[in-house]
């Protein structure tokens, strides 16, 4: 039976109001419940209650739309991005998926049933079950490369929304269907009736073309995706002026970066967001938009750090991980980031790297993003990647793959580099090889790739 549920229930607020732009199409509210009232007639019929049902699709008016019907129906969502089909066995398989969606060009439901499921039985996603709670389930990388499968009680994710007032807002939806940063952002604007406006691709063309042509007011985005939009000059062919709120997070800001953001964007307040798939994203305030300090604003989420290491704990975290330990939460609810995290008498606090990434040069250690943030102030360098490299003698080197604005050979790129490093970094700081590349090394998800294949930094 499919229930009535209040976060769908809020939208009737909205019928006329503009709720999604996504390839060329535009979509009011009305349609959008209507369309969930359409599939709920078909998955009455399919999926019993409480499912676990991955839903194969990136943001679109159908994805958003079965993942309110699933919602009402008190099913356990599995957003699913990929399109490789190994990728996507992977984590059906991983997350015990029963029953999967995809959609045909048409946007016909195209429903199938996972007949190889292993593990037909989950203490955590029965003990969900028996709450009669909506859920989802999210992925993070393993140290073994199998993806951990995150269990969220997704009433809770909603009920963080459930006082928000209606607002005008129209806001890029940037980060995808599959991470938490995207589903919070999505709930969040449709419970105040904003616009999303969904990228086909995420071209910084593209993305630029789309903030013109419908007066996007917030782009969140990663520093790695802001940075190629400058590099690409979108900003300088497109009419970014409505934008009044840029949001970066996901890693690690390089503070000369953020002041080319600020002297290109000067109408736009840039804002620092945090928040991890095991604990939720976070309310967060800057310090301002020069500033990569932040601070917790958040009633629901304690913070703690410890030997520069960031601890959470929150009221959003995860039921638990149905593939793994869960060793990197303690006994006491406190999970282990992975950041590493400086504190200022003020409260304010600055994400200065990942563990896992620190460089070990004869025992002294190196933040990549310390050194990145030094290279990126110069005229000459577009962007830049630092990284561990295994040494015989020292253990480990620092090296740096560089766009240049320059046609210029390697021992070029090293001696301008070591030159301008040498007045502001300590020389075991200072990259020991210099790459001349033309793109660095970033993930889909527009996140620097820094750990080399050969360097054990465990």
């Amino acid at each position: 039976m499919i229930n009535n549920h209040w976060f769908v229930s809020n939208l009737n607020n909205f019928k006329d109001q503009l709720a999604l732009v996504h390839e060329d199409n535009e979509y009011k509210y009305d349609e959008i419940l209507n369309k969930v009232a359409e599939y709920d007639k078909e998955i009455e019929k399919k999926i019993i209650n409480g499912s676990v049902v991955a839903v194969i699709s990136d943001y679109s008016f159908q994805s958003i739309s079965i993942f309110l019907s699933l919602l009402k129906k008190n099913c356990i969502i599995v957003p699913i991005t990929s399109k490789v089909d190994e990728e996507q066995k992977l984590r059906i398989d991983e997350s015990n998926t029963e029953v999967i969606i995809k959609f045909e060009n048409t946007g016909n439901l195209l429903i199938t049933f996972n007949d190889t499921k292993i593990n037909s039985e989950n203490n955590l996603i029965n003990d969900l079950r028996n709450k009669e709670a909506a859920g989802l389930i999210l992925f993070s990388s393993g140290s073994t490369g199998t993806p951990k499968a995150m269990l969220q009680n997704l009433e809770n994710l909603c009920d963080v929304h459930k006082h928000k007032r209606p607002k005008s807002i129209v806001m890029m939806i940037f980060l995808m269907f599959d991470h938490i940063g995207g589903i919070n952002t999505l709930l969040g604007l449709l419970m105040v009736g904003g616009v999303m406006v969904i990228p086909s691709n995420r071209d910084p063309n593209h993305v630029a073309e789309l903030i013109q042509n419908y007066k996007v007011k917030v782009l969140p985005a990663s520093p790695t995706f802001l940075n190629l939009l400058l590099m690409s000059d979108a900003h300088k062919k497109y009419d970014l002026s409505s934008l009044r709120m840029i949001t970066y997070g996901t890693e690690a800001m390089p503070e000369s970066l953020l002041l080319k953001l600020r002297n290109t964007f000067k109408r736009a307040k840039l804002l620092q967001t945090f928040g991890t798939s095991e604990t939720g994203i976070a309310q967060m305030r800057s310090k301002s938009s020069e500033s990569t300090f932040m601070k917790f604003d958040d009633p629901n989420l304690e913070y703690k750090i410890v030997d520069r290491k960031l601890y959470l704990r929150s009221a959003t975290q995860i039921s638990g991980y149905l593939n793994a330990s869960m060793e990197s939460f303690d006994n006491d609810g406190w999970f282990d980031t992975g950041d590493l995290a400086e504190e200022a008498d003020d409260g304010y606090i600055k994400i200065i790297g990942r563990s896992k990434e620190i460089i070990n040069v004869g025992g002294e250690k190196v933040l990549p993003n310390e050194v990145e943030t030094i290279i990126l102030e110069m005229d000459d360098v577009a962007d830049c990647i630092v990284y561990a490299k295994s040494n015989q003698i020292m253990g480990q080197s620092v090296n740096a793959d560089v766009v240049m604005n320059l046609d210029i050979s390697n021992r070029e790129a090293r001696k301008l580099i070591k030159e301008y490093c040498s007045e502001k970094l300590e020389p075991y700081k200072i990259p020991s090889s210099v790459n001349v590349v033309k793109e660095t090394n970033f993930s889909s998800r527009f996140k620097k790739m820094r750990i080399d294949k050969d360097v054990d930094n465990s």
